[in-house]
């Protein structure tokens, strides 16, 4: 990576909602809920784009009862690309600071999907919370560049 505090240029290009599902079984209004929440970062080399995949499944006991994850794609511009390729160890290295950016999209976008999926039912009040994605992403994410 050529430089740190090089602004990066990008667009989202995509959303897809991966997964979403409502197990009423699993819900009782009275009990306490529990959120858990995964984030990855994917790589598609070729048309230089990163793809944020944010999970979060709402359990009451040990069972899910609400369960929503959507995607989001980012195209990156040609000239920031350059600044993420490490080529002495054939590396792709991205700062945690723009993940961090590229996953506060993410988590706005999939509150606002929950929203839409939920919105005439009981579970409209299920929120998506606000999030400090920054603690979540402890470090910079490397992916291998592939020769082509």
């Amino acid at each position: 990576m050529k430089k740190n505090n090089t602004q990066v240029e990008f667009a989202l290009q995509g959303i897809k909602t991966e997964q979403f599902a409502i197990f009423e079984e699993n819900y009782a209004s009275k009990k306490e809920t529990g959120l858990s929440t995964e984030l990855q970062f994917k790589l598609d080399q070729k048309n230089k784009q990163i793809g944020v995949f944010l999970g979060f499944e709402f359990i009451q006991g040990k069972k899910i009862f609400l369960k929503i994850q959507v995607s989001c794609h980012f195209k990156i511009k040609e000239n920031s690309w350059t600044h993420f390729i490490q080529e002495e160890s054939n590396k792709l290295v991205v700062p945690k600071i723009f993940l961090a950016h590229l996953a506060m999209i993410t988590t706005g976008t999939t509150r606002g999907v929950l929203f839409a999926k939920t919105e005439s039912t009981p579970f409209y009040k299920f929120i998506v919370p606000t999030l400090n994605v920054a603690e979540m992403i402890k470090e910079d994410a490397t992916f291998d560049m592939v020769v082509e």
